[in-house]
């Protein structure tokens, strides 16, 4: 077995699974519990149809009952292929439970991938996605990104960049049913960083300082955020693109408008002063 899958110490253990999961990291890190997390109530995975490099069908559905690891990713993604080997170990370790299934974006060389799948020894289905799959899936904003699916075919998971294996096998493991020690599962809601469309039960967003607003203004600049659209050429509203780009200033623009607007109403225009009725000539 590889070191990275060997027994660790806790306190690395500790502070790898507070960092990847997003929790802040206090001043008695020692004395943390390890937590996980997966959506409260998960959407279903837009299933789909492919033909692997190898020319077999692959679907979702196909491995319905098992959990499953959607890897996005690419040849040329150097991170990628740093995962690669920790995945195939994970698919060799849970191949009964356990579907990993690859999907390539943005590498088009199709002779090169399978030289490389060859190569590095890939033993799970490896298919190129459609652009209408990776629309379904929000965009893939960044490389690797792996998505996680219960038993039921639902996201419980999203991961973005290169992580430690430790963390998708403690995840693999609750989702199975396994032991996973001392480590906490917790639940969130989904208010976009699974699915953009979830953006609407965001009441916080990247980047947007929305503190100096009262509550009711707060809902109402909520509620403009995702009516509008924004105008950066991704075709998403202006919360969903705050949450896939947080780097995008035309969203970042326009909602700081909105609030400035919501802070500074604009005083309303007084009615123009009658004009003096003209004297009429004395007879």
């Amino acid at each position: 077995m590889k070191p990275h899958f060997q027994i660790r110490a806790a306190f690395l253990f500790i502070i790898t699974s507070v960092l990847l999961c997003g929790f802040p990291l206090s001043s008695h890190a020692q004395d943390e519990q390890p937590t996980i997390r997966f959506v409260r109530n998960p959407d279903a995975a837009p299933d789909f149809k492919l033909t692997t490099l190898d020319g077999k069908p692959v679907t979702l559905a196909d491995s319905h009952g098992k959990v499953i690891l959607l890897n996005f990713w690419a040849t040329w993604c150097g991170p990628c292929r740093a995962e690669i080997p920790d995945l195939i170990e994970l698919q060799n370790k849970y191949k009964d439970r356990l579907q990993i299934l690859g999907l390539i974006v943005d590498d088009d060389d199709q002779d090169a991938i399978k030289e490389f799948i060859e190569k590095v020894g890939i033993n799970y289905p490896v298919a190129i996605a459609s652009n209408d799959i990776r629309f379904q899936y929000g965009g893939i904003a960044a490389l690797p990104t792996s998505f996680v699916l219960d038993s039921e075919g639902r996201i419980v998971q999203k991961h973005e960049g290169l992580r430690d294996p430790l963390l998708y096998e403690t995840e693999i493991r609750s989702l199975l049913g396994l032991s996973i020690g001392n480590v906490k599962v917790e639940t969130f809601e989904d208010t976009g960083q699974i699915f953009l469309k979830n953006a609407e039960r965001a009441s916080e967003l990247p980047g947007v300082d929305l503190t100096k607003l009262s509550p009711e203004q707060k809902t109402v600049a909520l509620h403009k955020f995702n009516a509008e659209t924004c105008n950066c050429g991704c075709t998403f509203t202006l919360a969903q693109c705050r949450i896939y780009d947080r780097n995008c200033q035309t969203s970042k623009a326009a909602t700081t408008k909105i609030i400035s607007a919501l802070l500074h109403p604009a005083a309303p225009k007084s009615a123009p002063a009658a004009s003096p009725s003209p004297e009429k000539p004395r007879k």
